[in-house]
């Protein structure tokens, strides 16, 4: 919106409300198969000044976002363990509620890091491959865009095959230890 597209406000898609962005199918697919996806959000680059540049820094906001989410996680998670891990709490009651409270935002901030480094994948129709247009010239990336229904079905076959668990765990990982160590710099 700021970089000149009105579509995604139009269609009332600037919005914190999930259900605007829920699939069904990609949620039916995530309660069965465990993969799902959101619809996407809708943009012209028509409405760009710079097409290519506007388009990448589009296609940055989701993963940045969901980095940005992680973060805020990592950073809850980290206050209620030093606020309460050495209280000796008698009430099971509020010893499970901080448990799964705990819990929520440790995995929230695992799952958002893994939509960031999935979606940044440079093939289409990921956010990457979006990103990655703005490096390469045009001949070649509409080359690429020819074959992307193919190259879709390559990465549902790759995820299906597990062959980006470890990849992914590995960056996971690692991203999640630069991020804790931001995050306790305020603690420190």
């Amino acid at each position: 919106y700021k970089l000149g597209d009105p579509t995604a406000n139009s269609l009332g898609r600037l919005t914190l409300n999930p259900i605007k962005h829920i699939d069904p199918i990609g949620a039916i697919f995530m309660l069965f198969f465990h993969i799902g996806w959101a619809k996407p959000v809708p943009i012209n680059p028509r409405y760009f000044k710079k097409p290519k540049r506007d388009f990448a820094i589009t296609a940055l906001a989701g993963p940045l976002s969901n980095l940005i989410l992680a973060y805020i996680s990592a950073l809850i998670f980290l206050l209620i363990v030093k606020l309460f891990g050495d209280i000796n709490i008698q009430n099971m009651f509020i010893n499970n509620l901080l448990l799964y409270t705990v819990l929520f935002f440790k995995l929230l901030h695992l799952i958002n890091i893994g939509i960031a480094l999935f979606n940044l994948i440079p093939i289409p129709p990921l956010d990457g491959s979006r990103i990655l247009n703005a490096f390469l010239p045009d001949r070649l990336y509409f080359k690429i865009m020819q074959y992307e229904r193919y190259i879709v079905l390559g990465v549902f076959a790759l995820i299906f095959l597990n062959v980006l668990d470890g990849p992914i765990a590995f960056l996971t990982g690692l991203i999640e230890g630069i991020i804790f160590k931001i995050c306790e710099i305020p603690f420190v």
